[in-house]
């Protein structure tokens, strides 16, 4: 993905929030699903594009994270698209292992609002604590 990632204009072209954020949409390349949805900053957007995988900000840990650094479900990028306003950034990913929720699911959108309530309509494929085992907080 290193086109052009040295030159940093393509960077000034995004209009980030007041917390220098934007939000970034990941999306299966081959499926179009939706996967997940996460926040970037400048820094994060640039080593993706370098990287050639999903790297993003924790507003909560206030610190970049590369999907997949814990669990070994990594985002290969494929593309990324910008929307007309500027303000939202597309990955086109591969996600590796099938799972890119943390809850152990494909897609972190497994809940459908049906008669006046959120059912969870997605099965786990492997059980979270199996993913992260290794990880002792």
């Amino acid at each position: 993905m290193n086109d052009s990632t040295d030159n940093s204009a393509w960077l000034d072209m995004i209009k980030w929030d007041a917390d220098g954020l934007v939000p970034a949409i990941a999306q299966d390349v081959h499926s179009q699903r939706v996967l997940m949805v996460a926040w970037m900053n400048r820094e994060a957007l640039a080593l993706t594009a370098s990287e050639g995988r999903g790297i993003y900000w924790s507003r909560s840990r206030q610190k970049l994270w590369r999907k997949g650094e814990e669990s070994g479900h990594v985002q290969v990028l494929h593309e990324l698209r910008l929307d007309c306003d500027a303000d939202v950034i597309i990955l086109m990913v591969e996600q590796l292992g099938g799972m890119a929720c943390h809850t152990g699911r494909e897609s972190c959108f497994y809940r459908v609002f049906r008669e006046g309530q959120w059912h969870s309509v997605d099965p786990v494929l492997k059980d979270p604590k199996q993913i992260y085992e290794h990880k002792h907080d």
